[in-house]
């Protein structure tokens, strides 16, 4: 029976689809999803509209979710048929951009090559979108459809094989399910790492222990660290593979109930996803007998109040209850007395979106991918000092060093790397001697870092690591929930010390004081967050001892961050005669004019705001930043 439906719903859906493909007219692919719209793809999708409707062309407009080039948004793919090029991917495509593209490319055939990504005016390469460094570089498995398929159109997920996994699927006995999740080594993409198919087996014993029990499915979307969002694209480019992935967990541990926790603060994610669950329901994919089987299954949407902590499961489960969201003292775990009462298997938005892949090519297929320990691939947000942000998914056991300077680009403004941040504000700072190290579990860990749920900073020379961790433990100690004395006072405290030594008034005990009062909290933490939280002061004082010694001892700030351990002066063999750039930015006009009509700062006046060196002509680079400010030559104001 469940063939049957579903071939008919595929049918249905590869019709759709080759009616798209096969009309001899242009495609135009928009990247629709919240980094696209905050670049102005909204803007951009009108203008094709309005263009196209001026100029009589006849064109298809496609909307997609993320390809992962946010630094390149909005981004466009024309494939235009008749115009003898493969399919055409330009970067910045603003209003004025689509509206030239419609009537030079469109109209009379000139793909304009400037505005190509990747391509050259010399010789006119365009190479196909997946010859670029950063596809070709890549393995894709949970975003393999992200960017190609239209996320609120659910036929045509399906027209590219979406749901098959699940029809194949139900032939299956549950255990048979679980037994190939538990052969394939996923891990947890969350953060902590834990065996999928072993947590989906302590589920399905504890339903097989007890009577009249109800398991639960969660998808944790309540993504927190600053500068991740892996999730929220994935939900907003690809809800239908985390939403299946779902329900096979849920055949595979015996569920009925299931609920996706996303935070209220992705409100494309949550439309689009509720969509996404009301479409399934239409095509029998979920509800009462999915497919004609005597298997059912609701999926609600549970918006969270964005409380970091909430990303810790016990915590999330209070947050549904309607309680605060604190972390529980464990045991028991959500697999034995979960929410509700009923043992609840809690997934990330990636770890759920493995399965489908998993189970159609085979657990033997995923363990050729990645690591013996770390099989699979892993997704990185990687922002930061890097010439291409966005959303990057490599093979585990990629070395630093190929993701940050292969992949992404390396630095900008040729400025040399000094550390990157790996696993949010939970995770470890490495330094350049660790770019080789592969990226995996163990060995990040190792380093003292950790994968965490895949937010990964990049940091030139000009980047103070005393600041980054003053920043991240004000971000920890702002969420802590404050339930444990070591994680609400003790992070406190950390803070307090690193806020110090960034204005100049560190004490020569504060490093020692710093890492005893770490391992102080991680030991007595109850929870990840307050046992994570000093990782940051941790590995930073491991690898970079020598800044925190001089901002204690020399009132020194080496990455010329710290503004009171900082000074601005302007060099006179550089500066223009009457060129008042920096005068007129100059909030409080410590800016002076020379006797020979070149600038001068006045260091009392001086509020070290760094307009000045905004202002400043790239030409000329007059305005100077140095530390400590009695090294500073001085202009006397004459």
């Amino acid at each position: 029976m469940r063939e049957e439906l579903f071939d008919a719903i595929r049918k249905e859906a590869e019709r759709r689809r080759n009616e798209f493909t096969e009309a001899p007219v242009p495609k135009i692919h928009i990247g629709m999803a919240t980094c696209g719209i905050a670049s102005g793809a909204m803007e951009t999708k009108y203008a094709f509209e309005q263009t196209l409707a001026e100029r009589n062309i006849e064109a298809r407009i496609h909307t997609v979710g993320c390809v992962g080039h946010c630094y390149a948004e909005p981004v466009v793919v024309i494939d235009h048929p008749e115009s003898g090029f493969p399919p055409v991917f330009y970067h910045e495509v603003t209003a004025g951009k689509a509206r030239m593209l419609t009537k030079l490319f469109l109209e009379e055939g000139d793909p304009r090559f400037e505005h190509v990504y990747g391509a050259t005016v010399e010789n006119e390469l365009i190479p196909s979108v997946m010859e670029f460094p950063r596809f070709s570089q890549e393995k894709r498995v949970v975003m393999e459809k992200c960017g190609h398929i239209d996320p609120e159109d659910i036929y045509d997920y399906i027209a590219d094989d979406g749901y098959s996994t699940l029809v194949k699927s139900l032939r299956m006995l549950p255990d048979e399910v679980i037994r190939e999740v538990r052969d394939s080594g996923l891990r947890g993409r969350g953060g902590a790492g834990f065996p999928t198919g072993r947590k989906w087996e302590l589920v399905r014993k504890s339903v097989s222990s007890k009577n009249s029990v109800s398991p639960i499915v969660i998808c944790n979307a309540d993504e927190g660290d600053p500068g991740a969002y892996m999730d929220r694209t994935l939900l907003e480019s690809n809800p239908h593979q985390i939403l299946e992935g779902m329900i096979l967990c849920a055949y595979a541990t015996g569920a009925h109930k299931g609920m996706v926790y996303v935070r209220a603060e992705y409100p494309l994610a949550v439309k689009l996803v509720t969509k996404a669950i009301q479409q399934a329901k239409e095509l029998g994919l979920l509800g009462k007998g999915i497919l004609g089987t005597d298997f059912d299954l609701d999926i609600d949407v549970f918006q969270g109040s964005g409380a970091f902590v909430c990303g810790e499961e016990t915590a999330l489960i209070e947050s549904v209850e309607g309680k605060r969201g604190m972390p529980r003292y464990r045991p028991p775990y959500p697999v034995e007395k979960g929410l509700q009462g009923e043992p609840t298997v809690i997934n990330n938005v990636k770890t759920l979106a493995s399965v489908p892949p998993i189970l159609k090519n085979g657990a033997a297929w995923y363990r050729g991918i990645g690591t013996k320990e770390s099989p699979g691939t892993a997704i990185f947000s990687v922002v930061g000092d890097v010439i291409h942000p966005g959303l990057v998914e490599i093979p585990m056991g990629v070395s630093l060093r190929t993701l940050i300077f292969d992949i992404c680009g390396g630095i900008p403004d040729k400025k040399a790397f000094k550390s990157v941040q790996i696993g949010g504000p939970s995770g470890g700072c490495l330094p350049a001697d660790f770019l080789d190290t592969p990226i995996d579990f163990d060995s990040l860990t190792e380093a003292g870092a950790m994968m965490g749920s895949g937010g990964m900073v990049v940091m030139d020379e000009d980047t103070c690591v005393v600041d980054v961790s003053r920043y991240f433990l004000d971000f920890t100690q702002n969420e802590s929930c404050g339930k444990c004395t070591f994680c609400r006072i003790g992070t406190r405290h950390l803070l307090s010390i690193l806020e110090r030594m960034t204005k100049g008034e560190g004490r020569e005990e504060d490093p020692e004081q710093l890492e005893l009062l770490s391992e102080d909290i991680r030991n007595g933490s109850l929870c990840g967050l307050g046992k994570t939280a000093p990782n940051p002061v941790l590995t930073s004082l491991r690898y970079f001892r020598d800044e925190y010694e001089a901002h204690v001892s020399e009132k020194r700030c080496p990455g010329r961050i710290c503004r009171p351990l900082t000074a601005f002066y302007i060099d006179l063999e550089k500066c223009a005669r009457g060129c008042d750039a920096c005068v007129g930015c100059c909030p409080v006009d410590a800016i002076f004019t020379t006797s020979t009509r070149k600038k001068g700062i006045d260091q009392v006046l001086c509020v070290k705001c760094g307009e000045c060196v905004v202002a400043c002509p790239p030409q000329y680079d007059a305005v100077k930043r140095v530390s400590p400010p009695n090294l500073a030559p001085i202009v006397e104001k004459k």
